[in-house]
Formats: C-alpha cells, structure tokens, sequence
C-alpha cells in the first residue's frame, strides 16, 4: 500500500517534468516490436547485485512508464472530438456510394433494351453504305495512278542495276507529272513516295561514292558523277567524298590490324573490335608485325591510288568539257557555262587540299602502328624490311602530294638510332668473338672477287624500278619517267612483299674446284700448287669450302723454281687476300650503309658505326701482330706517328681496357664504358714463336694483307659516304680517311719487322765477328766466316719464305718489305760488329771492305731490290777510318744517324794511327755535344 502510494506520489504532474521524464527514456525502448526489453534489462545488471539499487532503479522505470502512460492518455484525450467528426463522414460517404450503384444498375439495363431494339440495325445500314462508296472512289483513283505505279517498280529495277543518272531523270519526270493531278490524294501519296524514292537514290549514291574510295572504277564514277550533278549536288558531292577517304583510310587500317591480332589472338573474343586503334595496335606480335605493315601499306596504297585516279577522271573530264564549250559558242548557255566553271574550279580546289589531308592521315595512322610495337629486338633483315617499305611509303607521299614525311620521318628517325645502337653493340662484341677465333687462314675466294657482288651491296648496283625496294636501290638513281602512281595505275601494288634476291642468286665469290672455271685463277695459283712439294696438311688448305674437293689440277717444280726469286706475288689477277672475320666486316658495312641510304637523317651515326668497325679491325691486327715495344724503341720509325696517334685514338675511345675495374664507378664513366669493347686477345691456335713458320709469317701476312684490303674497300665506299654526310658532319669523314684508313698499309712495318728480327740469328752474326782479327799487317784476299754465315741465313729466310708462300700467296711489296727489313737489320748489325772492334789496322779496315762487298754481291744474286738498304750506312762507316782529324770532326756532326757507341768506336780504333791523343780528346767532345741534347 506504501509503495502504491509512493508511486502515486512520484508521478509528475507538470507537464514539463514529464516531457523531461519521457525524454530521458533511452532510444532502445522506442525501436519495434521484435525488441526484447526484459532480455535487455537482465543484461545490464551488474555483476554484484544491489537491493537498493535494483529498487531506486525499478521506480525510475516505474515513473518512466506512468509518464508514457499519462502522456499517452492526454494525446488520446485531445483527439477525441476528430476522431468522431471523422467517422461520421465515412458513413455518409458509404450511403451515397450505395445510391450510385442502384442508379448504374438501372442505366445499364434501359441502354441494353434500346441497343436490341434500334441502334445496331440502323447504324450498321449506312456503315456498309459508306464503305461500298469509298470502295468505288478508290477504285477510280487505283485506275488513274496504274500508270504511274509501273514507273516505281521501273524506278527500283534502276537503281539495282546502279543506272543512277537514269533512275535520277526517271523520277523527275514522274515529279512534273504527278504535279499535274496534285489534288487527288492518291497522287499526292505517289508524289510523296516518290520524294523518298529521290531521297533514297541519293543515299544509295552516297554509298556508291564511298566504294570509289577502295576501288575506283571509271565507269561507276561516271555514272556518280552524272548522278549528281543532275540533282545539283556536284559540290556536295566532293565534300561527301572526301568525308568517305577519311573514314575508309580509318576503316581500312582499322580493319587490318584487327585482323592480324584476332588471327594471333587465336579465339573469337570480340574485345579487340571495341578498343581504339592505338591500343589494338599494342597487340601486334612481333611475328605479324611485318606482314600487317606490308598489308596496310598495300590497303592504304589503295586508297590513295583511288584517290589518284579521282584527280585523273577530274582532270580529264574538265578537258573533255572545256573542248566542248569552245566548239559549241551559243549565248544561251552563258549561264549554265559559268556554273560549271564554278563548281569545277571547287572540285578542283578541293581535291588539291584533300591531297595533304589524306597523306597526314596516312601518315598517322602508320606512325601509330610503328610506334606500337618495341622494334628493338627485330633481326636485321626484318628491320631493314621495315625501313624498306617505310621508305616506299615516303616516296610515295612524295609522289601523292610533294610532302617530306617528316612525320614518318621523325617517327622512325628515333627508334632507327636505338636500334642500330643495340643492333652495332651486338656486331661489335660479335666482332671481337670473330677475332678472337680467328686463325687468320685465307678465305678462298674468285680472282675477279668484287664486294659488289656482295648481297649486303646489292642495292648499289641494281637499277631502280618498283619492284625493288628502296634499300636495293642505287643512292644516286632517280626515276626520271614513271612514278609509282603510274606504273601501277592500272594493277599491282608497290608494297607486295617479294621473294628476296638472295632466294635467286647465290653468290659466286668463293674459289671452286681447283678452280677449274676459272682459267685465270687456275694459270696463277698452278705456280704454287705442286703436289710433290706441298705437304699434305697445306694442301687442305685448298680445298673449296663449299664441296670440301680438293684442287683438281697441279704444276710441276720446273715451274715453281722458273718464277722470279724475290717474287712471292702471283699477278694481279690473283684473288684478294682476306679472311672470314674480314668478308663478315664488309658484309657489315654493306648492312650498315643498306640502312643509311634508307634512312639518311642518321647517316652520321651509321658511318660512326662503320668506322669503329675499322678501327677495332685496324687495332687487333695491330695488337696480335705489330705491338712490340723493343722494336717499337730502336727508333727506326718503324710506326709513323699518324699510325700511333690513330692507334692512341682507338685505344681512349673505342677499347675498354678496365674489364675488371671498380664496378663503384661513376655513371658517367659506367656510361662510356658501355660504348666501349674490350681488347681483344689473339687466338691460342695462331703460334708465332715457331722459326720453321717463319714466326707465324702466314698469318701475319693474312692479317695485314686483309686489313689492307678492307682499307681498300673503305676509300672505294668513300664517295656514297661523302654523298650521304650532312655537310656539317663531313670534316668526321674526311678526318677518318685520312689518318685511319690511309695508316693501314702503315701497319705493314711494324708486323714484318718482328719477323725479320727474328727470321736471323743477328747475335750468332756478332759473336762470329767478335772473334776476327782486325789489326792484320796485310791486305787479305779471302772474306771471313761470318759473311758465309751471314749469306746461309738469308739462304734459309729465303727457303722459309718460298714454303710460307706455298700456303698464302706473299704480294711482291710484303716480301720487299720483309727483304728490306732483314738487310737493313743485317747491315746495321754489321755497323753494331764493326763499333765493337777495340783494334783495328788500315789492312783490317779494307778486310771490312771486302767481306762487306762479298755479302752484298752474294746478296744481290737472292732478291731483286736494288739498292740495297743501309748499304751506304755500312760503306760510310767503314771509310770514315781514313779520315783526318778535321774531316772527321766535320762528318761526325754530319752523321747523326750513328749512336755515341758507334762514333766513340771509331775515334778509338783511329788513335794511333792517324790520330792523336789531343785529337781523340777533341771528337770525343764533339761527340759528346751531339748526344747531350738527346739526353
């Protein structure tokens, strides 16, 4: 009772403490019904349960609940009176509605008696009457406008058969007579389809327009053209036209393109039809790249020649109408004659600027394809097929509308240079591998041996035409008569990709079966091949590379021993001397300069390129072969200093001589070592320390002989560089022929002077002339031991060097050369022997005289130079004893050629005789003045 009275209590009564009290009922309580409110309430129970608590809280719920209660029962409450004011409307309404349905009832019953018994038997007597008059009128209007209905099935038969002018004219006249009878409505009907028909005629030859774009036709165009001109729509016409080569050119490549992916592609996935072209021209595999370029240069060819033959039909019909009007000069026409002027004056305008439009869309879409697809890792060949036929496509431009191409130009300009970076790494490293492999044995080919026979040179010799692409062509050739255009005006196509040359011909370079094509081979190499002399192993060394044969034929001694001694040299039809690595040089270069006559905006890089392939060829031969620095110091300039400065040159900017270097280097210098190769190392097969080779003599010759020769071939390619150089770069050029490739024959010296250093034993020469007495008492008749000895060294070089020449043909300048750098070693040899003598008498002196005039007689009879080297160094020495003391000083400070040692030796062996100690004191200063600025 005390609670209830304490809840009862407890209620608030003013309105405000009540609407605090509602609103501090938590939102949960006010959610739907599905809410479990007893669930809720045991949940949030504490863990230690409080009796006081729980009640305070439980009254709180309690007034929470009376105040909804009470405000529930007030809101009730304040509703009442709307609520019955309300309800009484709604039963009104329910009467009324009751009413109307009785009053329907009643209406729908009378109208059914009146339909049965009147309305449908009277309205359906005139229904039928009127029909049965519009039937007669109709009948009426169907008799009048057969005639005309025959002339629209005519009209469809016309434009089947494409006669457009006809069906044009047809309907016009159809137009004029429907006119006349206009106020029937049947004709007004006709006269309106007949405006479709015209309407439709036109959209058909606005189709018929657009097939001109593909495949022109003079006789369709004709018709077109005749078409609308009759509907007065010539100017509207060649704008719709030229909207057609636009859309066809996007349409066509479009079209290729998607062909060739899909085809790659290899499912029916529609998702390549809805990209854009650019993008579909990323999915191009490097497979179809070149068969897709050359069938969208062949589809857009076709548009163009369409559009070619277009300017044509024009050009001509405008004659054929101008020869007209002149015949024909009636004053009515004056009119109608300068409308035509007008519109041929716009066609003609139009045609002229749609010429540039067209090509810069060609150009685009083409710059698109090429720019898809990486072009990097393309193969020579393939590349250069690109370049081909991208440079077909520029002259054609050239040909359609004068343009430069500097588009496709600039598009390929880029992606040639990195290219042909990648492509020129690669053949240099290849080269080195080449060289390094190289056993420097004679590659057999024809006497008549011309790098023109080359197929990488092919293009320089063969006549320009269509049907050869224009890397085959000649850089200087220019078609004077026949432009593509017209050449392949009525059929073919410029871009048809044709069987390479080279599926055709083969080359015939190489020396056949003992060369028995060839007389003049034949007739020069039987003076070297007898088989009785040649041992079996070089013997091999004839063998033809292709078919493995051996020489069929051979000579007898009588004819090796008939031939001059000093004469290691066929005659000058023998075939060149060069090997593998030096023919795949030149195959190179012909490649390089293949790509260069395609594309002369990079021709600087290209003969960059070819001259580091020289200068790697110069400085291997160089390294394997002439770099001696013993000799290098004897100060005979042996290498001139254009050839050291060259090879300098070659070594800072082309040779990587820090292979194992700090990989923490700079960028930079990581950068210019990537341009670099490194040097390369002479093969372990290539001996050159053995004497019965004479040091490896053969390959020497082999190696310098084919730098000569790719030296040759260089000044030969001289002017096609020259003629494709920008002019600013030209001072390159100039400078690479003439300290490069003119130091080639250069290099001959220092190759064939370690030989002759070796080939005779010069210090058994000494220690031989050590042992002679030179202060005899008496004039000798006989010439000592080391003269014969001397002489049998030359007898032995010489023996070597006909067994050398037995397997490599020696030119008659190397053994010059060879000749040359063995007598002048031998005579300085002897001027070395004769300074190191400590006494020596006037008779001793002559004796020099005699052995030396015994050797050089002996050593006339075994080559053919004349005069021999040095011999004035030896005589002048020797005579020098005899001189006084005045003539000596003076000759002394004349000679300078002589070392101290030599000069010293003299003064010495002088004293006593003609000379004395004052004297000696004397020359010695002299001498020592001489030799202190070289100091």
């Amino acid at each position: 009772m005390k609670e209830e009275l304490r809840e009862s209590w407890e209620e608030p009564t003013d309105p405000q403490a009540q609407q605090e009290i509602i609103n501090s009922i938590e939102e949960v309580y006010f959610s739907n019904d599905a809410f479990d409110i007893v669930k809720y309430e045991l949940e949030r129970l504490p863990p230690v349960l409080s009796l006081q608590e729980l009640e305070e809280y439980r009254d709180k719920l309690k007034q929470q609940q009376a105040a909804v209660s009470k405000k529930v029962a007030d809101l009730i409450l304040e509703k009442q009176p709307a609520y019955v004011q309300e309800l009484e409307r709604v039963t009104s309404l329910q009467n009324g509605l009751q009413l109307a349905a009785v009053i329907c009832a009643d209406g729908r019953r009378h109208l059914n008696i009146a339909k049965e018994g009147f309305t449908q038997t009277s309205l359906g007597l005139l229904a039928n009457q009127r029909k049965r008059q519009l039937l007669i009128g109709l009948l009426k209007s169907l008799r009048t406008i057969k005639t005309l209905q025959r002339t629209d099935v005519r009209l469809s038969e016309m434009l089947e058969e494409e006669d457009y002018p006809g069906a044009i004219q047809l309907c016009l006249e159809c137009q004029k007579a429907a006119s006349t009878f206009k106020h029937y409505s049947c004709i007004s009907e006709l006269n309106s389809k007949l405006q479709d028909t015209l309407e439709q005629i036109e959209e058909q030859l606005d189709v018929a327009l657009s097939k001109i774009c593909k495949n022109f036709d003079i006789n369709h165009y004709t018709k077109v053209q005749q078409a609308y001109r009759l509907l007065g729509k010539t100017q509207t016409a060649m704008d719709q036209l030229h909207m057609h080569f636009t859309q066809a050119i996007h349409n066509t490549v479009f079209q290729v393109v998607l062909g060739y992916v899909e085809l790659c592609a290899g499912n029916t996935d529609t998702k390549f039809q809805k990209l854009q072209y650019k993008d579909l021209c990323t999915h191009i595999t490097s497979d179809s790249y070149i068969p897709c370029l050359a069938d969208l240069c062949k589809a857009l060819w076709e548009v163009m020649l369409s559009y070619y033959r277009t300017m044509q039909w024009h050009e001509n019909h405008d004659q054929d109408e101008a020869a007209t009007v002149s015949s024909v000069s009636d004053g009515s026409s004056v009119v109608g004659t300068e409308e035509n002027s007008f519109d041929r004056s716009y066609v003609k305008k139009k045609l002229e600027h749609g010429l540039s439009r067209i090509w810069q869309d060609v150009q685009l879409k083409v710059k698109t394809y090429l720019l898809g697809t990486d072009l990097s890792n393309f193969k020579y060949d393939d590349f250069i097929f690109v370049l081909d036929v991208i440079s077909r496509l520029m002259q054609v431009g050239e040909e359609f509308c004068g343009s430069k191409s500097e588009v496709l130009q600039e598009s390929i300009r880029k992606q040639s240079v990195n290219y042909f970076k990648t492509y020129h790494r690669t053949r240099l490293e290849e080269l080195r591998m080449f060289l390094e492999n190289e056993t420097w044995e004679l590659c057999p080919v024809k006497s008549s041996f011309d790098i023109l026979q080359l197929h990488e040179f092919k293009f320089m010799v063969q006549s320009r035409s269509p049907s050869v692409s224009p890397s085959k062509q000649p850089a200087s050739a220019i078609s004077t008569t026949v432009t593509l255009f017209e050449q392949y005006c009525n059929g073919g196509n410029p871009f048809e990709i044709q069987a390479d040359s080279k599926d055709d011909e083969t080359e015939d370079v190489l020396a056949s079966n003992g060369y028995e094509s060839d007389e003049q081979e034949k007739s020069a190499y039987q003076e070297y091949d007898s088989d009785s002399d040649v041992p079996e192993e070089l013997k091999r060394d004839y063998v033809d590379e292709q078919t493995g044969d051996a020489p069929m034929k051979s000579v007898s001694r009588e004819t090796l021993r008939s031939r001059k001694k000093s004469d290691y040299s066929l005659n000058k039809g023998n075939a060149p001397i060069l090997t593998n690595t030096t023919l795949n040089v030149v195959r190179l270069v012909g490649k390089y300069m293949q790509m260069m006559n395609i594309l002369k905006p990079i021709a600087f890089d290209v003969i960059h390129f070819m001259s580091q392939l020289f200068d790697y060829y110069l400085y291997a031969v160089y390294t394997f072969f002439g770099r001696n620095d013993t000799f290098e110091s004897t100060g005979l300039g042996l290498s001139s200093s254009r050839l050291r400065t060259t090879l300098n040159r070659i070594q800072e900017s082309l040779i990587d001589l820090e292979v194992s270097a700090d990989p923490t280097g700079t960028l930079t210098a990581a950068e210019e070592r990537k341009e670099k190769v490194p040097s390369p190392h002479l093969s372990h097969l290539v001996v050159l320390t053995s004497g019965s080779s004479l040091y490896g003599l053969a390959e020497r010759v082999v190696a310098t002989e084919s730098l000569v020769f790719l030296a040759e071939q260089f000044e030969f390619l001289q002017p096609h560089l020259d003629a494709v150089m920008p002019a600013a770069k030209k001072p390159f050029l100039q400078q690479f022929y003439s300290q490069t490739v003119s130091t080639a024959n250069e290099l001959r010296k220092p190759v064939y002077w370690i030989v002759a250093a070796k080939a005779i034993d010069y210090e058994q020469m000494l220690l031989l002339m050590a042992n002679v007495k030179w202060d005899v008492k008496e004039i000798m008749s006989q010439h000592n031991v080391y003269v014969d000895s001397l002489l049998k060294e030359f007898e032995e070089f010489n023996r070597r060097l006909n067994e050398v020449s037995k397997r490599v043909r020696i030119p008659l300048i190397v053994s010059n050369i060879l000749w040359e750098h063995c007598m002048r070693l031998a005579n300085r040899t002897l001027v070395e022997g004769y300074a190191n003598v400590k006494k020596c008498s006037n008779e001793g002196r002559a004796l020099m005289q005699l052995d030396f005039q015994q050797f050089l007689m002996k050593l006339e009879k075994l080559t053919d130079i004349r005069p021999i080297p040095d011999k004035e160094f030896v005589e002048t020495y020797i005579k020098a004893y005899y001189l006084t003391e005045n003539d000596m000083e003076r000759w002394i400070k004349e000679h300078r050629e002589y070392s101290t040692k030599h000069l010293t030796n003299l003064v010495n062996v002088c004293l006593g005789s003609h000379i004395n100690k004052k004297a000696r004191q004397k020359l010695l200063a002299a001498i020592d003045d001489i030799d202190r600025p070289k100091r």
